[in-house]
């Protein structure tokens, strides 16, 4: 197998040294190489070819917004991931970025640097196997799959707790299972399993509402949709985007000066107007409640589900009990399975549903669970996911 190679550019050596220290500690992940800023970080490019780069935005003589106009301007397609800081004015800067050819973003330890690095490190793995993977398998590499390197995520998280004081006895039984798991890369990549049949309840209806769960992938993917929607679109689109609280208004706010619809950060109350796109904010669930008048948005901070919170589950949970078949699923791009039971939920109560194919998704993980419960009718190109959402909706709105 071969490794993914990254290249960290941060002005600050501590945390260039953090970021390494997991990258490299993570079998599979290789540090290429690190840069104080965007000059060095082009110049060196030609020689350590890194399949991702991790890249600050805050950097003297060349920061990150600067680097990405030069590496548009050079026609450089290497991935890159932006540390990002939480501050508001970090949230516009980071959606500058991904406007301007970033893959995604991690927001920066803070406080603690220790102890907030470590909270993050999963992240880390998470978009730098994806993003950087795809890139080198698509450049000849011999890659391991995203879910080996999660497997060894959570392997170290589970040895980590075994260090904490009074944890050891409980921990450990769990450590060993992680250990004991069985995990072949090549078996992995070459499972295929048939999908469940579903019986729908009832035959499928008009469609009153879009429901798209998107994580790993989304940002990018969901301009590229939301692009593309005509500027009459007559439903309504409610979006759960698994982003942390503090960068989903800014990143509405982004889409909408893409989108021909209107599109708007979530608030509990809101009434579900055709022709407009409701964003899940960050770190709060998003589902639907039945109206006389109108249906509206619900916000909550009920527990995480799927380990998310804005969750997909919960918003397709929602939106089969209420429109029941006359509603149309989407699950896009992401990592695990959150939204796959209740997108299996929409299609038995009969609504229409659509599943991103693996080939254009970044990480084939969420929609490949829906698929496989049987939750997805027909799975489309991001490329043409746009046009087919537009045509059910005129075929059958």
């Amino acid at each position: 197998m071969d490794d993914i190679s990254v290249l960290v550019c941060d002005d600050s050596a501590l945390m260039r040294n953090l970021i390494s220290r997991i990258v490299d500690s993570t079998e599979g992940l290789k540090t290429a190489g690190t840069a104080m800023n965007g000059k060095f970080c082009l110049q060196k490019i030609p020689n350590l070819k890194p399949d991702v780069i991790l890249l600050d935005i805050e950097m003297p003589e060349m920061n990150g917004i600067q680097f990405l106009e030069e590496r548009r301007r050079q026609g450089i397609d290497i991935p890159v991931i932006i540390l990002s800081s939480i501050a508001t004015r970090g949230a516009a800067v980071t959606m500058k970025c991904l406007e301007l050819g970033a893959s995604d973003f991690i927001t920066k330890p803070n406080g603690a640097i220790s102890t907030s690095i470590a909270n993050v490190s999963n992240k880390i793995i998470e978009l730098v196997s994806s993003y950087g993977g795809r890139y080198a398998r698509r450049h000849g590499k011999d890659v391991n799959p995203t879910d080996y390197f999660m497997h060894q995520a959570k392997l170290k998280e589970a040895q980590a707790a075994t260090e904490k004081e009074g944890l050891t006895d409980k921990i450990k039984p769990l450590t060993s299972t992680i250990k004991e798991t069985s995990f072949s890369p090549t078996l992995w990549s070459q499972s295929k399993k048939e999908p469940a049949v579903i019986t729908p309840l009832r035959e499928p209806g008009r469609i009153d509402v879009v429901a798209i769960g998107i994580s790993t992938g989304g940002p990018n993917a969901l301009r590229e949709v939301f692009a593309k929607i005509p500027p009459k679109f007559p439903k309504p689109i409610l979006v759960v985007q698994h982003m942390p609280a503090g960068f989903t208004k800014e990143f509405s706010a982004s889409l909408n000066r893409i989108c021909p619809l209107e599109v708007k950060e979530a608030e509990d109350g809101d009434l579900i107007h055709p022709g407009q796109i409701y964003i899940a904010p960050g770190d709060y669930h998003i589902f639907v409640e039945k109206s006389s008048l109108c249906n509206v948005v619900r916000l909550s901070q009920e527990p995480q589900r799927n380990g998310h919170r804005p969750s997909a589950d919960v918003l397709f949970e929602s939106v089969a009990k209420i429109y029941q078949n006359r509603a149309l699923g989407v699950i896009m791009t992401g990592m695990g399975r959150d939204g796959a039971a209740q997108l299996a939920e929409m299609r038995r109560q009969g609504a229409w549903t659509l599943g991103q194919d693996e080939k254009s998704s970044i990480v084939y993980g969420m929609p490949k669970v829906a698929f496989e419960m049987g939750g997805v009718q027909k799975q489309v190109a991001l490329e043409d996911m746009a046009q087919e959402i537009t045509e059910l909706v005129r075929e059958h709105g």
